[in-house]
């Protein structure tokens, strides 16, 4: 699936479940200026296959306003609802192995069985040798025998995670008959190229999940960089549930200048008078890794945080 180059090529994979805000638009800066200043490509992949949480209008909403910004991608655009064969072929290659089994149980039923995990009930196998009671199975969950998984994050540092206590088996395809993200988003990053990964902080926990799907399926593991999130006063990540304030387009140069400022990046010695141009191929240049806040989390500037009130700046 790759062809084996060391060409950097990265990617920006937003679900379409709403407009770009400012958390968001940190992903897809942060993963736009890695990939340019290691002279390398940079790819858009929409996220669409989850219906049920879908915007209508919003893919063409986030692609119009990348382009507003002077975000310009390599290559076509890839929409995972396109790629849907490639995700049955990865299921069947893992239920071939031996590796999947059908799971019966709700979600209410595993939080109410399941030893608490650091971030969500680690299942605790109730279906593994079979569902009891002969109940029909809701989702196929993949069978996790492996020890420790490390990652060597480049802004985070080193992460351990142990699947079998902190996660349990999990969940490739859902109980609506949906492909899981987990799976999804490691055949596109294979089927795409991508060597290096530039993403929010909040999938960071999901990186050893989909380590070990790579080695299961004998597909590359790409390098990984997750950034700070951008969060409300109130410690919550920006998101639709939060109501974040869709990024305006008013006055771009500003807007790009408050991300460069949460990145902790250089600015030019008159960033206001910069043209987009400009500044775009001064942060381009000036792109320091080893300024980024190593957290997970930061305050969003305060007019990006709710839909409602006035726009944020004028032109």
């Amino acid at each position: 699936m790759n062809d084996g180059k060391q060409t950097y090529r990265g990617r920006f994979a937003p679900s379409p479940t709403g407009p770009l805000h400012f958390g968001s638009l940190v992903a897809a800066v942060g993963s736009y200026l890695d990939a340019r200043h290691h002279h390398g490509e940079w790819r858009v992949r929409i996220e669409d296959i989850d219906p049920p949480r879908e915007v209508p209008g919003a893919a063409d909403d986030i692609l119009k306003s990348l382009e507003w910004f002077g975000m310009q991608w390599d290559g076509a655009l890839h929409y995972q609802s396109r790629n849907l064969a490639r995700y049955r072929q990865a299921l069947e290659w893992l239920e071939q192995g031996g590796l999947l089994y059908g799971c019966a149980c709700t979600r209410k039923e595993i939080a109410d069985s399941a030893a608490p995990g650091e971030t969500a009930a680690v299942y605790p196998g109730t279906c593994r040798n079979g569902i009891p009671g002969g109940r029909p199975a809701r989702a196929l969950r993949l069978r996790v025998d492996c020890d420790e998984i490390t990652l060597h994050d480049r802004l985070q540092g080193t992460v351990r995670q142990s699947l079998g206590k902190e996660v349990g088996d999990f969940i490739v395809r859902r109980a609506d008959n949906l492909v899981a993200y987990q799976l999804a988003v490691v055949v596109d990053d294979a089927d795409q190229g991508i060597t290096r990964v530039v993403r929010g902080v909040d999938l960071l926990d999901s990186t050893p999940r989909q380590i070990y799907l790579q080695r299961l399926l004998e597909l590359p593991t790409p390098g990984y960089l997750h950034l700070p999130v951008a969060t409300t006063t109130a410690g919550e990540k920006l998101g639709k549930q939060t109501r974040a304030r869709r990024i305006g387009t008013e006055n771009p140069v500003a807007v790009l200048l408050d991300v460069l400022r949460f990145l902790n990046q250089e600015l030019p010695a008159t960033p206001d008078d910069a043209r987009m141009e400009e500044l775009w191929q001064w942060a381009i240049t000036h792109w320091d890794t080893t300024a980024l806040p190593a957290c997970r989390a930061l305050p969003a500037p305060a007019g990006y945080l709710h839909q409602s009130g006035a726009a944020r700046r004028p032109a």
